[in-house]
């Protein structure tokens, strides 16, 4: 479990594909790995991974293909720049929200604009994950946690809005990111489970 709240921007050192079809990576990541144990979980850019070697400053991890067909971490190679944190313990502050670090889907940045002190990033909202996305509401773009700024959908289909402070843009790689681009997201947990128990719910004779 995790909160959204970024630790370290670590830089992958070696990418290699396995002949499972999933791959195995490499992470220079001095802060999060200062308490590293095997078998320990560290979300990458939103995705929980293993560590299955450390030390060094450093640490490794397998990546299944299943990982890679349903998130963005296909899409990285080394020397890339990933957002780390490492699973949250138990009496910790939640600065951020309920993250599990199990990517929903995958949304492409559609549009950036400055705004002052501030960055607005418009991104794409795949259709099965546009009721779980509300104005003012939580979302995991990245690894990150952020607040949804605006929602909205054109002809293009629907998208949401996150304005990132000098903070997020710096501590993040959110900062580097121009449109076009990939990111991983995770709904709020709490929408998710909302939205399986009323599809599941029995009708009620005179509801529509």
């Amino acid at each position: 479990m995790f909160t959204g709240i970024i630790e370290e921007r670590g830089r992958i050192t070696r990418w290699e594909r396995t002949a499972d079809g999933g791959a195995r990576l490499t992470i220079n990541a001095p802060r999060v790995t200062e308490d590293a144990r095997h078998g320990d979980s560290i979300a990458v850019s939103g995705v929980c991974l293993t560590v299955v070697e450390f030390g060094g400053g450093r640490f490794t991890a397998d990546v299944m293909g299943q990982t890679l067909a349903v998130s963005a971490i296909g899409d990285l190679g080394e020397q890339d720049e990933v957002n780390l944190e490492r699973a949250a313990k138990v009496g910790d502050r939640l600065g951020g929200h309920i993250v599990q670090g199990h990517v929903d889907g995958v949304s492409t940045l559609l549009q950036v604009r400055d705004e002052g002190s501030w960055r607005v990033l418009r991104f794409s909202l795949p259709d099965d994950l546009a009721p779980l996305v509300v104005d003012k509401g939580s979302i995991a773009v990245a690894g990150t946690s952020l607040t949804v700024s605006t929602v909205g959908r054109d002809d293009a289909g629907h998208w949401f809005e996150v304005s990132l402070i000098p903070e997020t843009l710096t501590a993040t790689t959110l900062g580097g990111l121009a449109a076009g681009a990939r990111v991983n997201l995770e709904t709020d947990v709490l929408a998710r489970h909302v939205a399986r128990m009323l599809a599941l719910a029995p009708a009620k004779e005179g509801v529509a």
